[in-house]
């Protein structure tokens, strides 16, 4: 059986396809980003105990 082509995708489906595509892992990324900052910001003590 012969694959039918339907033609060139519309710009909204281009984009859809682009999102799908790549959005996991720009999401991926600014968690990753987040997480770090979050870990080099010094951290409070907790329960009223100190560090010593």
């Amino acid at each position: 059986m012969i694959p039918l082509h339907l033609g060139a995708l519309h710009p909204a489906e281009q984009a859809l396809v682009y999102v799908l595509a790549f959005g996991p892992f720009v999401v991926l990324g600014i968690v990753v980003a987040v997480r770090r900052r979050g870990e080099e910001s010094p951290q409070e003590p907790r329960d009223g105990q100190l560090d010593r």
